[in-house]
């Protein structure tokens, strides 16, 4: 199913509120009824966190909260964009003409991304312009992915405007190639799983080539997706690029120790399939080759054997140039350790033992101590939250609930209670917001309207 075009879905508008209010606004806005429109969802990464531009597989599933635009084809080359949320101030440009400010990551860059990137995939010249009116209920900078969600469905209004055809992997391989004109180097997680998610089913994402595989979770948990309110845009800082690049070098580092040609690699899974050994051999590896503290700039080099300004203008990015240290032992040992725990929560899935939800659980909470103390991706707010939830859940006698905490946000996983979910959708537990719960069919797809 993965190879297929987004599915096109036709609707009666005014059977549904959210797409009526939607146009409504859309004719006030722009003096016209919208043609179609076009949703893409957020996910949630069950574990596999930070792995997948170090090469390795991730597990993630689409939730429901999504990015929905409505859009009306114009017969002008102008490209106009408003959003329901005034917040964000509307936005007009030529659609020939696409600049994008890698220092400003303001929310219209992400829609330019997207187009962009359809654009470049078919070396067009001249695009028709539109009329676009973003609507999005996933909480901006909350780590469930908003600005991806942005990207793909700008991705994919594009394409349906000009009547061109591509399938989801191709989409998926051009939105997450797109982002990066706004200066975050992702790996393709995040815009896999929003065209790849299929309805009650989180997706093992492997790359090169791009695939997804099913992986059914345990019947008798569900999921609950909890925000920690704290907000963090990875394109407006250095930190998750800083990551990446720790990465890169660790990968660098290890290559010139086992004598592989280590200028030509750049993730971490490309050492581990030069060496043709397992993810725990890879470990080892760590364990002999790298050391706990920082490395500075002079260390790298001396590794290396070059100059500082080859590592400057040759490995370094632009916004990593001003780094002076690097924690290259704690990155590769998340990232293999992580890898390792991805293969294994797909294997207790497929096996389905009684004690699942136990087993699963424990390896959520090992990637949480892993992103907390190895990646540092964590927060206070959020381990405060994970250690709340759990005494809670002690308390409440539901010893299976665990938590995994990522940098922004909480997905927990716990037992089904008398076939239910422990809360309903959009509940307020506290200061804690409850998104939903389950797998969500979130493909994107385009709406033509029928009203």
């Amino acid at each position: 199913m993965a190879a297929e075009d987004p599915a096109t879905r036709r609707v009666q508008v005014a059977e549904h509120p959210r797409l009526l209010k939607l146009k409504e606004m859309f004719n006030s806005k722009f003096g016209s009824t919208p043609k179609f429109y076009v949703r893409a969802p957020g996910r949630v990464n069950i574990i596999g966190e930070h792995i997948d531009y170090c090469g390795y597989s991730v597990l993630p599933m689409a939730v429901e909260q999504d990015m929905l635009i409505a859009v009306g084809p114009v017969k002008t080359q102008t490209l106009q964009l408003a959003n329901t949320d005034p917040l964000y101030p509307d936005f007009s440009t030529t659609a020939n003409n696409i600049c994008i400010d890698k220092t400003q990551p303001l929310w219209h860059n992400y829609f330019l991304c997207g187009f962009k990137g359809i654009q470049e995939h078919f070396g067009l010249t001249q695009l028709p312009g539109m009329n676009c009116l973003v609507d999005g209920n996933i909480p901006p900078s909350s780590g469930l992915s908003s600005s991806s969600a942005l990207v793909c469905c700008a991705g994919l209004v594009t394409l349906t405007v000009l009547g061109m055809r591509l399938s989801k992997v191709e989409l998926a391989e051009i939105c997450a190639k797109s982002e990066r004109y706004i200066g975050t180097e992702g790996g393709g997680m995040d815009q896999s799983i929003s065209f790849l998610a299929e309805e009650g089913t989180a997706k093992l994402i492997e790359f090169s080539p791009l695939r997804a595989t099913d992986v059914k979770l345990p019947s008798g948990a569900v999921f609950v997706i909890a925000n920690s309110c704290v907000e963090m845009n990875k394109a407006a800082t250095s930190h998750f690029n800083v990551r990446v690049m720790e990465c890169r070098l660790a990968a660098k580092v290890l290559a010139k120790h086992k004598g592989l040609q280590w200028d030509k690699v750049l993730r971490l899974e490309e050492v581990q399939s030069e060496l043709g050994i397992s993810l725990e051999e890879m470990l080892l590896v760590t364990e002999d080759a790298l050391h706990a503290e920082p490395y500075s700039r002079e260390e790298i080099c001396k590794c290396l054997g070059i100059s500082l300004e080859e590592l400057r203008t040759q490995i370094l990015s632009p916004n990593t140039q001003g780094e002076l240290t690097f924690k290259l032992y704690q990155r590769a040992k998340h990232v293999y350790s992580e890898a390792a725990r991805v293969l294994q929560f797909k294997q207790v899935c497929e096996a389905a033992p009684d004690n699942a939800v136990q087993l699963l659980g424990e390896l959520m909470n090992q990637s949480h101590r892993s992103c907390r103390d190895m990646y540092e991706c964590s927060c206070p707010e959020l381990d405060q939250l994970v250690d709340i939830c759990r005494k809670a859940v002690a308390t409440a006698l539901l010893s299976s609930l665990v938590w995994i905490g990522r940098a922004l946000h909480s997905s927990c996983m716990a037992p089904r209670t008398r076939g239910k979910p422990l809360h309903g959708e959009g509940a307020i537990w506290g200061q804690i917001k409850l998104f939903s719960s389950g797998c969500h069919n979130c493909c994107g797809w385009a709406v033509p309207n029928q009203d």
